[in-house]
């Protein structure tokens, strides 16, 4: 394949005609080898051009083509060429290759049916369409034998096949088909067999593990109608889809996507046809479906019922997706479905009436009160979809409008909601048409005033803010609409939010100081957005929230107060409040019988089981004691009288009697775990609605944080986190915590904007200040402590960035200056009163540097330091004196450390003169040096890390001292560092010398070098030390000598060759010397060799007849270069190792026997040597 994508067999037809015998000859082999040939054989079949393929290919694949209805790979073959080279394989060739000038006939049917089921199980793994089946598809519509192929081949021949890889293969022929087919065909398709074979599949498989083959369906409709320019087609299809019905409920999706891709008259006319199916459903036009289970226990009435109910609460949800899915619809399109749901939902027409055209036709089937509840819920989520539209239309008009990104208008401007608040004023004045809750005369005016209201804002849209007249426009006219739905409710919120907005909008009332015993407007519609975040409509909810971000300039404290008293677990529930969820109540002030009949409140959903047992044991002693009544009423417990003087009356009453006290308590049972159940799903609505309100804290402080009113957000969010985090650990619990302390520091500790007119209010923040770091020091948890103390910090920010009344510090004269200009910055403490601050930060410094188990860290401290260099020179002297005067070691460190980081500050220098600064070296110096003086001689490990800082300060100090020159008298400190030298460890702590010798060098003292004192180890022990791993023991080595002398008829000595210090002199030859001579003995070296048993003359220089020195020369080199590359440089002396023994039995036997060997030939050899 590879050389034919080249191009290369195309020009060399010989080794086109070689590469296609080939093919074929691998094909006879097993699958995992044939699979592949015919693949490449295809696709070098579908690629050559039609002259090749004529003259070269045709003769050689005349067998397998000829073969074609054997085996799928050879009907794909000749189906491939049918559409490439048609005018190859004419009808008359066809004939002659297998005996008819078709593929797809009624003689081929049985054949096909058997070769689609063999392709389709061997592609099951894939989960893709057969090559094969899709190129057949094309062949029997080029042959116009579409409806045979279909009818008989997949219906009627696969079908009955009741397997899964089959079906599939159906399912997917369906959906790869529709591009293909025409219009008469589609029909014919779409409500064939396999579509009730396809819906019949999807519902059984809607559970969780079920394969689910709807997604991969809806990509082929989706493929389609992207790629179909017919509108008629895409109908048809849609339709298709959509009358495939179970139960009367369709089983395409009513939030399918796929009508992004509908042409505009194809959208409009499946608009009308669906509406036209709401009205008058037609059930027999639909490819309808059912279980016998549900045939059988279903009368017909109640099945017709049904499946009318079912198909419009499909319509209705698809209707209202397609204003949300469609990308070609229009303004009078999305209005025609908004006025239909609308119209539905609270209205219904009496008569015919032309003027209105949702009640120009009257429903075939009126709707029931539960159709009026599903239209009704359907349209509230139209009204959110509406609310948050882009401008539609091509206009250059509404192109501006979703350039500055507004949503929920027309091209024109008007809102959304407000045509269909005209629509709905309109459907109320007609005759003919009526509410389904019709109104009251009360109601009818608030309707008429509500009007009225947003008339008149829309004259102050261009005067006033266009965006805060929008907010409540969509507020009144929400609340309008929920006038339908729940009239009762709405009417006085309503009527409150009149009033509200007039308020609001009038001059006269911003002038006006209103009286204070009156709630003002700005706190009456507080109260009404806090009643509109508990209801369930996430439209009134977000419209809410649009709302608050225009009266909050506005908020008066009151009005904020009644926000954080949600919050408030102290607060007591008014029942008269139109928020319905009720505030937790605390646990210390319920009463003992609250107590036990609630159980336990504040736990999330499982309560202890300490409580749980007590309240089982006294339920058991309750009902044991009722028991006990019961049976003596019934005389069963006297001992003297028996079972049988008991009559049959008496048991019947004392059996009744006891079931029904049986029964009673399994009501009180069941009535305790409802209770349960009931404050569980409480507490979860209570958590919801505090999350929902604290966003509106969230909004307050992004949109107002140059307002006072933050101050008195910061203690009850603090509150808030302290109680979060003693509550349970829930997910509820986490979450809300973790959103509240993600507002607390990015919404306020880390704000850029802050109140910029503290002046008035400087007295009040100070002292808030010294509330929060009192609680922050009294506080038991570091974390919560945390939060405290940083909100001190954002406290110290706002006052230093105000300016006070007071004249500022002169300006540098060069303004261009800006290192200049930031030090008058730093040297300006704006409205903060340092004195007394300082005096509150250095209480909890002290804490921190004398108290156990303080709740404060190294880290706040450095934080208020480094953000407020201001505060470092009140602070300074305090750290000072801590260094020796902290109670504990590791609080001394932390006092060392601090000082070296307020030290290494250069804003420090602005602050103090040069003299102070001298003089702060000085007494910091004289302070390290006396906790240096305390160390006792073994140093403990709470002591080295004071060491450690004490050491890195002194570091510092020194440094300074020596850089800046600095008259300080440093006698002292060297005395007592030399004294530490003595200390081992100081010298035994890598860590600690270091810093020690670092000290050091500022006194002219250098680190000692350490002398190495190479020692050699001895001849015995030490080299066993020194082995290194993977070294050959002896006992190979002398096995190896022994067996390499053996093969050469020369006998080895004792230890093999001698050793250089036992060697006469004058005695040694080079071969010796370089250890090449295999034959004689170490102890006697001019002792020769022995052949068959006898001494030779020449010693060890002569070689033996058969060359037995060359060899064990060659096998000396070899082990020699091996023991080189496994020790490095090893010389003779490390054959002299002897081997470990820890080898195991096997090695220590092995070394007995070689010593039993060894003295046995010493004592043969004895006569021969002393001859």
């Amino acid at each position: 394949m590879a050389l034919f994508q080249s191009g290369r067999l195309v020009k060399d037809r010989k080794a086109l005609l070689e590469s296609i015998q080939l093919l074929q000859q691998l094909t006879n082999h097993q699958t995992h080898l044939r699979d592949l040939p015919r693949k490449t054989l295809i696709d070098i079949t579908s690629e050559v051009p039609e002259t090749v393929f004529e003259e070269v290919l045709f003769d050689i694949l005349q067998g397998d083509l000829s073969s074609a209805f054997t085996s799928p790979e050879n009907l794909h073959l000749l189906l491939v060429g049918m559409q490439k080279f048609p005018g190859v394989l004419k009808p008359k060739k066809l004939k002659k290759l297998f005996g008819s000038s078709t593929v797809v006939n009624k003689e081929n049917v049985s054949r096909l049916v058997e070769l689609l089921k063999s392709a389709a199980k061997s592609e099951k793994e894939d989960k893709k369409l057969p090559s094969v089946v899709f190129d057949l598809l094309q062949v029997a519509l080029k042959e116009g034998a579409f409806e045979l192929f279909w009818n008989e081949v997949v219906e009627n021949g696969l079908l009955k096949e009741k397997s899964g890889p089959v079906s599939y293969m159906c399912y997917r022929l369906l959906g790869r088909a529709l591009p293909l087919l025409s219009l008469e065909q589609l029909q014919v398709v779409l409500k064939g067999k396999v579509m009730l074979h396809y819906g019949e599949h999807v519902v059984a498989t809607q559970s969780p593990q079920g394969f689910k083959f709807v997604a991969e369906m809806e990509g082929y409709i989706d493929t389609f109608l992207s790629g179909c320019d017919d509108p008629e087609r895409q109908l048809a299809v849609m339709m298709g889809f959509s009358t495939l019905t179970h139960q009367g409920r369709p089983v395409l999706l009513s939030t399918s996507r796929v009508v992004r891709h509908l042409q505009a008259v194809a959208l409009q006319k499946y608009i009308c046809w669906l509406k036209d199916m709401f009205l008058r459903p037609d059930l027999d036009c639909c490819l309808d479906f059912s279980s016998n289970r549900q045939k059988q226990n279903r009368q017909n009435a109640d099945i017709a019922q049904q499946k009318i109910a079912r198909l419009r609460r499909w319509i209705i949800h698809r209707l209202v997706n397609i204003t949300e899915s469609a990308t070609r619809k229009e303004e009078s399109l999305v209005m025609d479905i908004a006025r239909f749901c609308f119209f539905h939902a609270f209205f219904v027409a009496k008569k015919k009436n032309s003027q209105v055209a949702e009640a120009s036709v009257l429903p075939s089937e009126p709707l029931n009160e539960r159709d009026h509840t599903e239209t009704e819920n359907y349209f509230f989520g139209l009204l959110q979809t509406l609310n948050t539209l882009p401008v539609l239309g091509d206009t250059a008009k509404a192109a501006a409008l979703r350039e500055k990104h507004v949503h929920g208008v027309t091209a024109d401007g008007k809102l959304w909601i407000f045509l269909l608040v005209e629509y709905a004023n309109k459907l109320l004045s007609t005759e003919h048409v009526k509410a389904v809750k019709p109104f009251t005369k009360e109601q009818r005016d608030i309707w008429e005033r509500t009007l009225q209201s947003v008339k008149n804002l829309q004259k102050k849209e261009n005067k006033s803010d266009s965006a805060k007249v929008g907010a409540f426009q969509q507020l009144l006219l929400s609340m309008a609409i929920y006038l339908f739905k729940n009239q009762s409710e709405t009417v006085e919120v309503l009527s409150d939010l009149l009033n509200c907005t007039e308020k609001a909008f009038s001059k006269e009332a911003k002038k006006k100081k209103t009286d204070s015993s009156e709630p003002g407007w700005v706190e009456v519609m507080v109260e009404i957005l806090l009643s509109l975040l508990a209801q369930p409509s996430l439209l009134l909810r977000r419209v809410s929230k649009s709302v608050f971000v225009w009266i909050c300039p506005s908020l008066t404290k009151r009005g904020l107060q009644l926000i954080l008293d949600v919050f408030d677990p102290n607060q007591e529930q008014n029942e008269e409040s139109a928020v319905v969820v009720m505030e937790e109540s605390n646990k210390k002030t319920k009463s003992a019988q609250d107590t036990d009949e609630e159980g336990s409140e504040d736990s999330s959903d499982e309560d202890s089981t300490d409580n749980e047992d007590e309240e089982s044991e006294e339920v058991d002693d309750n009902f044991r004691g009722q028991l006990m009544k019961v049976l003596q009423g019934g005389n069963t417990l006297e001992e003297d009288k028996s079972d049988e003087e008991l009559d049959d009356e008496a048991m019947m009453a004392l059996d009744k009697n006891i079931s029904a006290l049986f029964a009673e308590q399994q009501k009180r049972i069941q009535a305790k775990k409802d209770e349960k159940d009931r404050i569980r799903k409480e507490k979860i609505l209570r958590r919801d609605f505090k999350a929902k309100v604290l966003d509106l804290i969230d909004v307050f402080l992004v949109k107002q944080a140059e307002n006072p009113l933050v101050f008195d957000i910061i203690e009850p969010l603090l509150q808030l986190i302290e109680q979060c985090m003693s509550s349970d650990s829930d997910k509820q619990e986490v979450d809300f915590l973790q959103k509240t302390a993600s507002i607390f520091k990015n919404s306020l500790c880390r704000s850029k904007q802050y109140c910029k007119t503290v002046a008035s209010l400087q007295k009040d923040v100070h002292a808030l200040v010294q509330r929060l770091v009192e609680k922050a020091c009294k506080h038991t948890d570091s974390a919560v402590a945390l939060y405290y103390f940083s909100a001190s910090l954002y406290l110290l920010k706002v006052l230093k960035g105000n300016t006070s009344s007071t004249a500022p510090p002169p300006e540098p004269e060069k303004q261009s200056d800006s290192r200049a200009k930031q030090a008058c910055q730093l040297l300006n403490p704006g409205c903060l009163n340092v004195k007394k601050v300082a005096a509150v930060y250095q209480q909890a410094l002290t804490q921190f540097l004398s108290k156990r188990n303080s709740p404060l860290t190294c880290s706040m401290f450095h934080d208020l330091f480094k953000r407020f260099p201001i505060m470092c020179k009140p602070l300074v002297d305090t750290l000072v004196e801590f260094v020796t005067a902290a109670a504990r070691q590791h609080q001394q460190a932390m006092a060392c450390l601090l000082l070296h980081r307020v030290l290494l500050l250069h804003e420090l220098k602005l602050f103090i003169t040069e003299e102070e600064w001298e003089e702060l070296i000085t007494r910091s110096i004289s302070q390290v040096t006396q906790c240096l003086k305390t160390l006792e001689k073994p140093i403990m490990k709470a002591e080295k890390e004071k060491v450690a800082k004490s050491l890195e300060l002194l570091n510092f100090l020194l440094k300074t001292v020596k850089g800046q020159k600095l008259s300080v008298e440093l006698a002292g400190v060297e005395e007592v560092l030399l004294s530490l030298q003595q200390l081992e460890d100081i010298g035994s702590s890598p860590r600690l010398d270091s810093l020690y010798w670092n000290v050091m060098r500022w006194l002219n003292h250098t680190k000692p070098k350490k002398e190495k004192t190479a020692t050699k180890p001895s001849q015995g022990a030490e080299p066993l030390k020194r082995k290194k791993k993977g070294f050959l023991p002896e006992t190979k080595k002398r096995k190896n000598r022994k067996k390499g002398t053996q093969e050469n008829g020369v006998g080895a000595g004792e230890d093999g060759e001698a050793a250089p210090e036992e060697q006469p002199l004058g005695t040694q030859t080079p071969k010796h010397k370089k250890g090449l001579v295999s034959g004689g003995s170490k102890k006697h070296p001019d002792r020769g060799g022995r052949e068959n048993g006898v001494a030779k003359a020449g010693g060890g220089e002569l070689p033996t007849a058969d060359g037995g020195d060359a060899v064990a020369d060659k096998k000396k080199k070899k082990r020699k270069r091996k023991n080189r590359k496994r020790k490095g440089a090893a010389g003779d002396e490390a054959e002299q190792v002897p081997a470990k023994k820890t080898k195991g039995n096997i090695v220590q036997e092995t070394q007995q026997k070689q010593d039993k060997a060894k003295k046995k030939r010493k004592v043969k050899q004895a006569p021969v040597l002393q001859e």
